[in-house]
């Protein structure tokens, strides 16, 4: 009977969860569940986006430092990579510069992968970002990435002055794209000869092709890059977009084989209630967001707790509802796990914007914990 239990117990779980097999002193069997997040057989990796935002009171100064502050509590928490966004013309976000942020916090730092979540690569020179990243390749070896999107970062207006040559088509994206790659490989001539990104280095740093769509999944497969499935923008079409990339893959020298994280706005907290106020407050500030209503960063729970909110306001949290986990560390947990599995992703981004530093520092502790990041 104790044979047959043994193997018959592992099918009552699903293929994510591994166990502890133990006899205790009186001759009985005992079975210890453990979460592994895995997907399939494989153990996948947690992650950082941070934003650097400004909460209601605060400076770009502070939030800075509390950018810095988090990836050194990053990497000692065991977080696999930490990836930083590019905004403009937003109240609330100090990141308009992530490749500026990663020099800096690279001198902070000394294992955890640094990058951009991502470079809007049609507000920039391909030539120029090249080179950007392959100087912040010489100063931090090996820990560098690349993430690339074609949003604006912001509104049209703004990005049209960031870059006035900006046609907004997706045929120049895919153009910048491979000029990028060009670029990385030496390969871009001119009527005049050869133009190198300088400095060249031995190690070209990974491009990861964001999207939340799920268009550019195809273009990413097609050109053998990893991909960034953006949860925390948009929750429809994850699984359809991630399956089409992995199905039309392409290898390349940097990746051999498809790679994806999917980035989400998770949310813990040590009780139900808190991790619901923190849920809150972020649907709040989604709502004023798409009202164009965002005069300051996030507010504390308290001046939002009795907001009356219309029936269209409920249905609009509702719905964005989908891009956030929220919930005690066992719940989060159970979360990213049927994320993951479900979806086939080999790396969860956690995002978090809260009021106070104190809850979205605790909200990344407690995740590192429940998955035993140090451990890994």
């Amino acid at each position: 009977m104790t044979t047959l239990f043994i193997f018959c117990f592992p099918t009552l779980f699903r293929p994510f969860y591994d166990f502890d097999i133990t006899i205790n002193q009186t001759g009985f069997i005992q079975f210890a569940v453990k979460t592994h997040l895995l997907t399939g057989m494989k153990k996948i990796k947690l992650s950082i986006l941070d934003q650097s935002t400004i909460s209601k009171g605060n400076t770009a100064i502070n939030a800075i430092k509390e950018t810095v502050q988090l990836v050194q509590k990053a990497e000692e928490w065991g977080y696999h990579r930490f990836w930083m966004s590019e905004h403009h013309n937003l109240a609330g976000i100090a990141g308009s510069a992530p490749e500026v942020l990663i020099a800096h916090l690279a001198a902070f730092t000394k294992t955890i992968r640094l990058g951009a979540g991502g470079i809007m690569l049609p507000n920039h020179s391909s030539l120029k970002v090249a080179e950007n990243f392959r100087l912040l390749e010489t100063l931090a070896p090996g820990r560098i990435d690349l993430g690339v999107g074609r949003a604006p970062g912001g509104d049209r207006v703004t990005a049209s002055l960031l870059n006035p040559s900006n046609r907004f088509k997706e045929e120049d994206y895919i153009q910048q794209v491979n000029e990028l790659q060009l670029y990385f490989n030496d390969r871009v001539q001119t009527q005049f000869g050869a133009v190198k990104a300088i400095p060249v280095v031995y190690d070209e740093p990974p491009i990861w092709m964001l999207t939340s769509s799920g268009t550019s999944a195809y273009i990413a497969a097609e050109m053998g890059l990893g991909l960034a499935f953006a949860q925390f923008i948009a929750a429809n079409g994850v699984k359809e977009a991630i399956q089409a990339y992995r199905e039309s893959f392409i290898p390349s020298d940097i990746f051999q084989k498809p790679e994806v994280l999917i980035a989400i706005w998770v949310l813990c907290a040590d009780t139900e209630e808190k991790a619901e106020e923190l849920k809150k407050s972020m649907l709040h500030i989604f709502l004023q967001m798409e009202k164009g209503e965002v005069r300051t960063g996030m507010m504390p729970y308290s001046e939002i707790k009795n907001y009356l909110y219309t029936d269209y306001d409920r249905m609009r949290m509702q719905a964005n509802s989908n891009r956030i986990i929220a919930g005690t560390p066992e719940q989060v947990k159970q979360a990213i796990n049927s994320l993951a599995h479900t979806c086939q992703a080999d790396e969860i981004m956690a995002a978090a914007i809260t009021y106070s530093q104190e809850d979205r520092f605790r909200s990344f502790e407690l995740l590192a914990q429940t998955f035993n990041l140090q451990q890994s």
